[in-house]
């Protein structure tokens, strides 16, 4: 099944480096699960409530550069947050990321704090 990005994730991407909205974008074409965006950029206040509801480590996140987003998978008309559920959604993206030669990371592949919805552009290959 084909999927695509509904108008509240379109608009979530506003304020997004265009390289990762190519990706998000080529993701949704070939996903197994749909997905929608939970959020794209954010403002420092926004990103301040995040770090203090423990929700984030870091006030250096790469959502206040427009430079990572949070995709959540859509199931039966409503967002999961079961674990399974995000590694098609990750596979999706990694393959998107390498048919479009841009460079991200998984936060659910992280060591510590890992964060399943987190995808961002690498800092080597776009620095803030």
């Amino acid at each position: 099944m084909k999927y695509q990005l509904g108008k509240r994730s379109q608009r979530r991407l506003e304020g997004v480096h265009p390289d990762l909205c190519k990706v998000v974008r080529r993701a949704i074409e070939t996903t197994e699960v749909d997905f929608a965006i939970i959020e794209g950029r954010r403002t420092i206040a926004r990103q301040r409530q995040l770090v203090k509801q423990g929700a984030s480590r870091t006030l250096r996140s790469r959502h206040l550069t427009g430079h990572a987003v949070d995709l959540a998978p859509w199931v039966d008309g409503r967002i999961r947050w079961d674990w399974p559920l995000f590694y098609p959604l990750a596979s999706a993206m990694k393959s998107a990321a390498r048919e479009t030669g841009v460079k991200i990371r998984w936060g659910g592949d992280w060591r510590r704090f890992r964060d399943g919805p987190h995808f961002q552009l690498q800092w080597k290959f776009y620095p803030a």
